[in-house]
């Protein structure tokens, strides 16, 4: 009986890492385009038969060409306009690309504020032809509610905070908010650092919200106090007055922390704005956290340490996710979380 062939046959064969042939082979990851071919013709030529996203070898060879095609739209729901600065340009990128080569078509609509107060729908949207709804920067609960009761498959990329307490019906996509923050403060604590603090509106959405408790629980774990004066929490609304109520609550505390973890990049940079008009320098007399590896971050004086966000892998998961539904619509919803990366930078003067 012939050997079965593993992926770390491949990966030796190739002189690459299991890791490698992984994402070739599941259709995962970023991996430059040459060498996701050449990971797949030494399978095919070692005679894999497992790839998770293929029915035969011709479709690993021409996916674009061997899928059924199956015509629809799949609507596009957001909150604020999407721009390059932001993880969503490039998701939709992919989950664009992923859905097109099903014969699927996205079409994005506004939602505004007028349409959330009346319960309205974007007057561009047709439930003609749509087979799917996914929503992006959506987070009033009542809304996102009525949006699960118009007998189409609904996916969330975040969620309202609620939706904890009040499950959507709904699949949801988050990345991994937990991970690298609970990484930051044990690493932090072992530089001798414990006075940590956090920023960022904790009821904006589920992934603000998890970030909050991954700092609680991380300063738990390794047994330092949450003084709650570092913790500037309370409910503003996210756009240029941000930034001068940051400065206010920065201005009053009494003293500082020796970081702080902040909800996402954006909201670091308004702390960095702050401190300055303080005289405080970061990182010589506090250390900075963000979240998302925004391209601000890279830019910014100092350089901001961060969470990377994988935005091709959710583009990939969205589209896989939302495809499943649409084909098997009973399955039980789902909540998938994809991988982050720690980066370090000049912010936190720490490197691993």
């Amino acid at each position: 009986m012939a050997t079965r062939v593993t992926l770390q046959d491949i990966a030796d064969a190739l002189g690459v890492s299991r890791n490698t042939v992984s994402k070739a082979i599941n259709n995962t990851g970023v991996l430059a385009d040459s060498t996701r071919e050449k990971v797949l013709q030494k399978a095919i030529e070692m005679g894999y038969k497992q790839f998770s996203y293929a029915n035969s070898i011709s479709d690993i060879k021409s996916p674009q060409i061997s899928q059924t095609k199956a015509a629809g739209d799949i609507a596009l729901f957001t909150g604020s306009f999407l721009n390059n600065s932001h993880f969503a340009s490039t998701m939709l990128d992919k989950f664009q690309y992923e859905i097109s080569l099903l014969g699927y078509s996205l079409t994005m609509h506004r939602v505004d504020s007028s349409n959330i107060s009346e319960m309205s729908l974007p007057i561009s949207f047709s439930t003609e032809n749509t087979k799917a709804i996914m929503c992006i920067e959506m987070f009033d609960q009542a809304y996102c509610e009525m949006l699960c009761e118009l007998g189409l498959p609904v996916l969330m990329v975040d969620a309202p905070v609620s939706s904890y307490w009040r499950p959507l019906k709904a699949d949801t996509i988050l990345m991994d908010n937990f991970s690298n923050i609970y990484t930051v403060v044990n690493d932090m604590k072992k530089q001798g650092i414990s006075k940590i603090g956090y920023i960022g509106q904790v009821t904006h959405c589920r992934s603000f919200y998890e970030r909050f408790i991954a700092f609680r629980e991380a300063m738990y774990i390794n047994n330092l106090e949450v003084n709650e004066k570092y913790c500037l929490t309370e409910v503003h609304a996210h756009d240029t007055k941000y930034r001068e109520y940051l400065s206010i609550e920065l201005s009053r505390l009494d003293d500082m922390p020796e970081l702080f973890i902040c909800a996402n990049d954006f909201v670091a940079l308004d702390v960095l704005y702050g401190l300055k008009k303080l005289g405080i320098e970061c990182p010589e007399d506090i250390k900075l956290f963000g979240f998302d590896d925004s391209p601000e971050s890279k830019l910014t004086t100092p350089t901001l340490s961060t969470s990377h966000i994988h935005s091709q892998i959710i583009g990939y998961s969205a589209a896989n996710m939302i495809i499943s539904r649409i084909e098997q619509p009973d399955l039980n919803y789902r909540t998938t979380y994809t991988e982050t990366d720690l980066i370090y930078r000049d912010s936190t003067r720490i490197t691993k």
